[in-house]
């Protein structure tokens, strides 16, 4: 629904000007919570913030997901981490996909200074540092951190399809040859596994077990190896394999009853976006399928961000689209909150998008058509306001943003102009040290530190071919033994020796030479003619 159009003057108008009491009221009961909250910011009256009209999210309430939008610069990053860290803080655990780096200083305290304080206390904020207990990870150890890896088979088609750009017939195909896999005990845990599969299917033995099944062409096959040969160039060969992370390491809380910040450190493959991206997807898949119903509880059991979001959904197949629209709108039943981070709503699909019930909306430019079509867009799906909010987006400054949460009925809060709080912890990059102790002493390192390559379809089927061979191999080795020994028998009726067959071949050519003596010759041939004449009844011939 869009906005109310309306001047600069005031809360009701859009502006930075005086604001009525009555509205700036209005707001602050919106956000007056009586259950747990987190603490976002205070409104913004004539460019200052309120104290006394603090903007809030329910505890309860951040199960039904949310947004983090907004133009690069503008504060999304330190957005994401006052939240997580104020969910640590409440025992709720937090998953962070750290793209660029810059929130692995959650681990550490922040370092007060004179603009940080001065601006704290005009909000309200009473700022303390803090570090929160944090876990680093890296997909496929590329980078700091405990290794994440996921076998193929629990990858499934749809997500790799999406890593391998196919369209949705190869996506079918490729389905298929899951299917094939699983049908016969061949353990997909790594892409040589799932290439080893492939080409056996594009064999001659391999054609005919797929004949009740189904076909795959060669063309189609030889565009998915293609595929997972670049993907495997690009790292894939370490992401993929064993042993598999387990997803309930993400629900952890540490010993002091605070949720622990899970940070997957993604610098290292930051230029791989479909890879990151879809592997961030099974994540949540994986934690869809384990968990179990609990409905609507006091707080989460986990909260999840997804930084980059637009990543995921460009190019997506409409299988994929309806596997994170599904996954979102049930995930919420299991206790689990998704915040997707991104620049614009209109990075979001519409069904994903009306799932998501909090948003925090950072300044928008519009400094060319398609930002002005961006910002109208993103009006149009904020609730019915008093702000011109077309302008407002336009002004807000750093570490500002335009918030509607769900109240702890459901309902949408007014829209509000919020000056955020600041994260109590670093707000930048852990020293590289930091990291790599936290690491070492991680009780996850010895679990899942070192790659593991168990029998698998790649084992399986080149054993498969290697016996194959022997036996051919022994057969041809047979049918050669076999004809020697008949050469040797067909040889042994000449004589019993290499002599007489020699002797043999004298005694036929001592005929040859008696034959050609012109004396025999006429003998022979009168004796011929007298046999003929006798045996056809011809007489004599006169002379």
């Amino acid at each position: 629904m869009a906005a109310q159009s309306g001047g600069t003057g005031n809360v009701e108008n859009g502006g930075e000007g005086g604001g009525s009491p009555a509205a700036v009221a209005a707001i602050s009961d919106g956000y007056a919570f009586t259950g747990p909250a987190l603490d976002l910011g205070a409104l913004v009256v004539d460019g200052a913030g309120r104290r006394d009209a603090q903007i809030r999210i329910p505890l309860g309430m951040l199960n039904r997901h949310g947004l983090v939008a907004g133009a690069t610069g503008t504060g999304k990053t330190k957005t994401l981490q006052l939240i997580a860290e104020q969910l640590a803080a409440q025992g709720v655990p937090v998953f962070l996909a750290d793209i660029k780096g810059d929130v692995s200083g959650i681990s550490q305290p922040g370092v007060p200074n004179d603009k940080l304080q001065a601006r704290t206390a005009e909000i309200g904020q009473d700022w303390q540092p803090h570090g929160y207990p944090t876990e680093f990870y890296a997909l496929g150890g590329l980078g700091t951190g405990i290794p994440v890896r996921a076998t193929i088979t629990a990858f499934g088609p749809t997500l790799l399809a999406k890593i391998l750009g196919l369209n949705e017939t190869q996506e079918s195909s490729l389905g298929l040859i899951f299917h094939y896999a699983d049908e016969r005990g061949l353990e997909l845990f790594d892409l040589k596994d799932l290439r080893a599969v492939i080409q056996h299917l594009t064999s001659d033995e391999g054609k005919e077990e797929l004949k009740n099944v189904g076909g795959l062409s060669s063309a189609t096959a030889g565009v998915i190896l293609r595929s997972l040969i670049t993907l495997e160039n690009n790292g894939g060969d370490v992401f993929f394999g064993e042993p598999e992370f387990e997803t309930a390491e993400l629900l952890r809380t540490a010993a002091d009853g605070r949720g622990m910040v899970s940070v997957l450190e993604l610098n290292a493959v930051q230029d791989k976006p479909q890879l990151f991206s879809t592997f961030l997807m099974w994540l949540l898949a994986d934690l869809f399928a384990d968990l179990p119903e609990v409905g609507d509880l006091d707080k989460p059991k986990l909260v999840f961000f997804f930084d980059e979001a637009h990543l995921l959904f460009n190019g997506a197949s409409k299988s994929f689209l309806t596997a994170i629209t599904q996954t979102v709108r049930l995930i919420r039943s299991k206790g689990v909150g998704i915040f997707f981070v991104t620049q614009t709503p209109k990075d979001v699909p519409g069904d994903v998008l009306a799932q998501l019930g909090n948003r925090v909306q950072h300044a928008l430019r519009a400094f060319t058509p398609e930002d002005a079509k961006a910002l109208k867009a993103t009006v149009s799906t904020f609730p019915k306001s008093s702000y011109d909010l077309g302008e407002v987006l336009t002004q807000l400054g750093t570490g500002e943003a335009v918030v509607t949460v769900l109240s702890e009925k459901g309902a949408p809060t007014p829209v509000a102009w919020t000056r955020l709080r600041a994260p109590e912890s670093l707000m930048g990059q852990v020293d590289a040290a930091q990291m790599q102790a936290a690491v070492a002493a991680s009780p996850l390192l010895a679990k899942y530190g070192t790659a593991v390559d168990r029998e698998s379809a790649f084992e399986k089927l080149t054993a498969a071919q290697q016996a194959a061979a022997q036996q051919a191999a022994d057969q041809a080795q047979a049918d050669e033994r076999a004809k020697a020994d008949e050469a040797e028998r067909k040889d042994a009726a000449w004589g019993d020796g290499d002599g007489r067959r020699r002797g043999g071949k004298q005694d036929q050519t001592m005929v040859e030479q008696i034959m050609k003596s012109s004396a025999v010759k006429g003998a022979v041939n009168t004796a011929v003619r007298e046999i003929t004449r006798s045996l056809f009844g011809t007489a004599k011939r006169r002379r």
